[in-house]
């Protein structure tokens, strides 16, 4: 396991566990990584999802190590075309090449462990979780990054991330790896905490929009803090996000 800080102070991990290495990190980061890498062997390369952060070195691993690369067949198409992303995230974790990669199955096989893939979109349409029913060790990936989220990416959405909560809640497991946080030793009540957070969100913006407040008039009811990360983001990132994202699913539900 490797952990190294991005340019704006956040740190990211990566996990090297029974010879598979678990995302790659940011393209910032590259000459550290490649220390680590020359210092340590794996098997195979196995993304949790195709942000940035979790791919920026992902090229240099293609074009240096003959092992395969695996991601959720949803990021294939993002992983082998130039990076496509807003500039302050290239300012926050460096560009990314493009890289060949596999589609990823329901299961993947390290040297000694068969893992279950686990599809747990919400934060990444892409975004998998891998689980070792034997150890009870879970890979999560972004999916719990923090307990109560109130900023969330435009692309993201609440309601499928609280699906992928449910999905996870399922396995048996008390601790976790989280890719900003490292190993969480109490991960099922914690994510157990995040999904009661965000079932008391959608109630609460579900009963504001039945009552016929606008989106605009429900975000600041219900977020009423300004933060500097909407303004960084030019928008990419805003409390917005989270009650759209709800909007949507009540809709689709009447």
């Amino acid at each position: 396991m490797v952990t190294k800080p991005g340019k704006l102070g956040r740190t990211v991990y990566l996990f090297l566990v029974d010879g598979m290495l678990i995302d790659t990190g940011p393209a910032l980061l590259l000459e550290e990584l490649v220390s680590f890498y020359k210092q340590n062997l794996f098997e195979l390369v196995t993304m949790t999802h195709s942000h940035e952060d979790h791919t920026g070195t992902a090229w240099w691993i293609k074009e240096n190590r003959n092992v395969p690369i695996y991601i959720h067949p949803n990021g294939k198409r993002i992983c082998e075309n130039p990076a496509s992303y807003p500039e302050y995230r290239k300012i926050t974790w460096g560009v990314r090449k493009p890289f060949k990669v596999l589609p990823l199955k329901t299961s993947i096989y390290s040297s000694n462990v068969r893992w279950e893939v686990l599809f747990t979109p919400g934060h990444a349409n892409d975004h998998v979780s891998l689980y070792d029913k034997h150890s009870g060790r879970l890979f999560a990936g972004d999916l719990f990054l923090t307990q109560e989220p109130k900023i969330i990416m435009k692309d993201e959405s609440i309601p499928l991330m609280m699906d992928s909560i449910r999905t996870l809640l399922k396995l048996d497991f008390e601790s976790l790896f989280c890719s900003h946080n490292g190993f969480v030793p109490n991960g099922r009540n914690l994510l157990t905490q995040k999904l009661s957070y965000l079932e008391e969100l959608y109630d609460k913006i579900e009963h504001l929009y039945r009552k016929g407040y606008s989106i605009e008039e429900i975000k600041k009811l219900t977020f009423p803090k300004k933060y500097r990360l909407i303004e960084f983001s030019k928008g990419e990132y805003d409390t917005l996000h989270a009650v759209t994202s709800i909007v949507q699913d009540i809709k689709k539900r009447s």
